[in-house]
């Protein structure tokens, strides 16, 4: 084992003699492994918290007596929130560094999924939602660039995929919380005991997460911190990048953030049937994240990116728009919401194709704004999604998401490829 002060602060170059190899320039081993394990713990319980909701969100209606316009816009409310989220904590990590804001957010979004079981009214749990959803959307940011980081450019997306499969776990853990445990014991004791991980990760990390190298060496001035200018010299790769992002971003949540409600309301399954469903779909996105990062490391990101997507628009159509027509087929919907679930592991390529596309000193505020902010659009999504299905019906509307990831899909052929490329290239 390297010694702690290697880690955490790589010693000044001494004249004449060349600096110490960062981590990304070692050989794969403990410290690389426990980065990503602990990434991984804060990223699981961080989507997990964000997600817990849509599938508490019948049982909390029907005790706060809320219309489903009213339970869109508490889900609304935690997605807008991780927009500033990602904003203020991309900005800080890029300034204070990836670990202090990588315990900040998970910190955060544990208070908030803890005080939503104490929500007595629609404002109550609106507050507690964007409180949860405000550590959500900054928690990404710092973990992925700790990842990008850290590892050999040759195994960064695997790993980085390694670390994002925490999204579809995250929601494996939501379907089951929401389907068995919130019938015995109820939503808020659900909520209160979902926010216990939290301290856990909190302490870990603080522990035993080492601080990025790169980071540590690349930055020349801690009062000044980031400069945002350096944005506008990569506007046009981060425009196109915010496009792809947003279109996948639409796709996945006109997916999740309706479909346990649209399960149980609409197609007349129970909680627990409901959430069997549901874990389908996540044990497909598993799959899908193990997988992707291998096939992009194999083959490159646009290529994999754009098959993902593609599988995850052929799933969602016979789930929602088909339903009826997918019943005669025995198997075809729990068959089609795997490939859905698997589609979705395109999300295991953004942080990469972000962290490899833009330099160092504005990596963290990038992939706290493309993801978060393009996230917070999504504020309107499920007041849509509520509107639309009730001129169009849920299943027509949910279709929609196919649309979206189609789009992405052929979008992403727009970016240059990254694969192999040094992780201080812009630098």
């Amino acid at each position: 084992m390297e010694p702690v002060a290697d880690i955490r602060a790589p010693a000044p170059a001494v004249p004449g003699t060349s600096p110490e190899p960062l981590m990304n320039q070692r050989e794969t081993g403990a410290i690389h492994l426990r980065i990503v394990a602990l990434a991984f713990a804060a990223w699981i319980f961080d989507f997990y918290d964000l997600i817990l909701y849509s599938f508490l969100l019948v049982p909390v209606a029907r005790e706060l007596h809320l219309t489903p316009a009213e339970s869109s816009l508490a889900l609304g409310a935690s997605l807008l929130m991780t927009a500033l989220g990602g904003v203020i904590f991309g900005f800080l990590g890029d300034r204070f560094g990836r670990k202090p804001m990588i315990a900040t957010t998970v910190a955060i979004y544990g208070v908030g999924t803890a005080l939503c079981g104490l929500s007595r009214t629609l404002p109550q749990l609106i507050v507690f939602r964007s409180i949860t959803g405000l550590g959500m959307g900054g928690g990404w940011a710092p973990g992925q660039s700790m990842v990008a980081e850290s590892v050999p450019a040759e195994r960064r997306a695997r790993y980085a995929a390694y670390v994002q499969t925490g999204a579809p776990l995250g929601v494996l853990l939501a379907a089951a919380a929401g389907g068995y445990l919130a019938p015995w014991i109820g939503w808020r004791l659900t909520f209160m005991i979902s926010a216990v991980p939290a301290v856990f990760v909190v302490a870990a990390v603080l522990k035993w997460m080492p601080e990025s190298d790169v980071w540590q060496r690349t930055r020349t001035d801690l009062n000044r911190g980031v400069d945002l200018r350096a944005i506008l010299v990569h506007k046009r790769i981060f425009v196109l990048l915010f496009i792809v992002v947003l279109l996948n971003s639409e796709a996945y949540w006109f997916t999740y953030t309706w479909m346990p409600g649209y399960l149980e309301l609409k197609r007349g399954l129970t909680a627990a049937a409901a959430g069997r469903m549901m874990m389908k779909m996540q044990v497909g996105g598993v799959l899908g994240y193990l997988t992707f990062g291998r096939v992009a490391d194999r083959f490159g990101r646009r290529p994999a990116f754009c098959a993902y997507g593609m599988l995850m628009a052929a799933g969602t159509i016979p789930p929602t728009i088909l339903w009826n027509s997918a019943l005669a087929v025995p198997g075809l919907v729990s068959a089609a919401m795997l490939t859905a679930g698997f589609g979705t592991g395109i999300w295991s390529g953004v942080a990469p194709m972000i962290a490899e596309l833009l330099p160092t000193r504005i990596r963290n505020t990038a992939l706290g704004l493309l993801l978060n902010v393009t996230r917070g659009f999504q504020f309107f999504t499920p007041i849509l999604i509520a509107v639309l299905g009730a001129r169009f019906g849920f299943g027509a509307t949910l279709s929609l998401g196919a649309v979206f990831s189609t789009l992405g899909a052929l979008m992403v052929w727009i970016l240059p490829e990254t694969r192999g490329r040094s992780i201080t290239a812009l630098d």
